[in-house]
Order: C-alpha cells, then sequence, then structure tokens
C-alpha cells in the first residue's frame, strides 16, 4: 500500500481527490488538509509515501522545497504555467484540473511503479550490504546485522542489543538506523523498537518474546504492519 496524503484548499477539489485516494486499491488515506501547514505534523511523524498538493494556491512547490526528506510529489493545479517548475523537484506528474479518476489513476500507478522500483534497488543494495559501521563512543563497530537481537531507543541515544549478550550504544536516532535496515527481515514495532523478525522466538498477547525470556510489546501504531507479517508467515 501508498501512503499518502492530499493538500488542497478547495474543499469541493479536496473531496474529490480523497474519493480517488479511496478507489484505488493501492494507496492508503492517511489525511487530508486544506493547509500546508497542518500537514506538516503528518510528515514529520508519519511514513508517508505519496502527496498530492495544489501548486497555485498552497505555494505547494516552497512546501515541497521546505522538506527535508519530501515523499514522491504528485501537483494539482487550474493554471499549467506551473507545470514544468513543479517538474523540476522531481515529480512524479502533474494533474491540470479538472481531472476525471482516469487521470488521477494513471498518476498514482506512476507512482506506484517508481515506489516499487526504488524498494527493488534498496534492498538489493541492503541484502548485499550485511553489516552496518556503528559509531560508538571512540571507536566505529563493524555490526553483522544477523548478529542483532533488537534495537532500542533511550532518549537521544540508540542501544543495539546482539546475540553474546553484549550491547553498543550510539548517539543517534532510531529512524536513522531503520533506513538502513533491510525491511524483509527488521521490522520497527515500537517508537522505541526495532526487532530483528528472524530472532523472534514466540509471540503472545501482542508481545515479542526472545530466547532469553526477553518481552517487547507492539504498540498499537505498528500492530497493523507486524500482524501482517505474522499472517504471511503463520502455516494455518
Amino acid at each position: 500500500m501508498i501512503r499518502c496524503i492530499a493538500i488542497d484548499n478547495e474543499p469541493l477539489a479536496l473531496k474529490q481527490i480523497e474519493s480517488y485516494i479511496d478507489k484505488a486499491s493501492f494507496l492508503e488515506k492517511l489525511a487530508i488538509y486544506a493547509s500546508s501547514e497542518k500537514a506538516m505534523d503528518v510528515l514529520q511523524e508519519n511514513q508517508v509515501d505519496l502527496m498530492f498538493i495544489d501548486i497555485a494556491d498552497l505555494n505547494g512547490i516552497d512546501f515541497v522545497k521546505l522538506l527535508d526528506n519530501p515523499p514522491m510529489v504528485i501537483f494539482t493545479s487550474a493554471h499549467s504555467q506551473y507545470a514544468i517548475e513543479g517538474f523540476r523537484l522531481n515529480a512524479i506528474d502533474y494533474l491540470l484540473k479538472p481531472f476525471n479518476y482516469s487521470e488521477f489513476f494513471e498518476s498514482a500507478h506512476k507512482a506506484k511503479t517508481r515506489l516499487k522500483n526504488h524498494q527493488l534497488i534498496t534492498t538489493l543494495v541492503k541484502t548485499e550490504n550485511n553489516f552496518l559501521f556503528i559509531k560508538s563512543k571512540y571507536k566505529t563497530i563493524k555490526i553483522d546485522l544477523n548478529n542483532i537481537k533488537y534495537i532500542e531507543s533511550i532518549n537521544e541515544y540508540m542501544k543495539i542489543h546482539l546475540d553474546n549478550s553484549t550491547q553498543v550504544m550510539s548517539l543517534c536516532s532510531l529512524k536513522s538506523i531503520e533506513d538502513k535496515l533491510p525491511d524483509y527481515k527488521f521490522m520497527r514495532i515500537h517508537r522505541s523498537y526495532i526487532v530483528n523478525l528472524t530472532k523472534i522466538s514466540v509471540i503472545e498477547r501482542n508481545r515479542i518474546i526472545f530466547d532469553d525470556k526477553i518481552y517487547i510489546s507492539v504498540s498499537e501504531k505498528y500492530k497493523c504492519k507486524f500482524q501482517s507479517w505474522v499472517n504471511e508467515n503463520t502455516l494455518v
């Protein structure tokens, strides 16, 4: 599923985009907004894959430029003169209002293709590099991904728990290492925890149990994603 948001200060246009998102089976609507300012929080706190945003009325181009790590963007506008500037920001597409569902679907499908290609490339890179270098105090330590049991966030620090019961502390965020881990093996299941899925021994009452009786709860925010993985790997 492609997690997306829509931003448009025209209520009718926003309602139309919302209905189109709901209609497309591969799109998941996170939220819709009448202003870009209100959308900033969801972009900072959640994984947003795709953003539909009006160029002219919301000064969408400047808003996208403000984002450190913007999602894929499909610009919408009633004014065609903004298209070239939009594509300079590597936009997926430019929808000229009024547009129908067929045009919307075609643009959204372009985003789906780009995301799929990106994930394929990322997976290949991560598979080939089965290790990470972590800065810890005054050292840079090479860590084999296969030896990681789980990773814990403690304030500004990150603690990596390894198979041999050793721990490596580093001054960095959980998000920074999450982006470098292969998602077929590691999953964030709590705001403070990433687990190695291959190390799980038992799942009980929404808790993950490791061999040494370590219990980690799956938070409500990540429960759906984790349960989908469990379902895919469960023999009925």
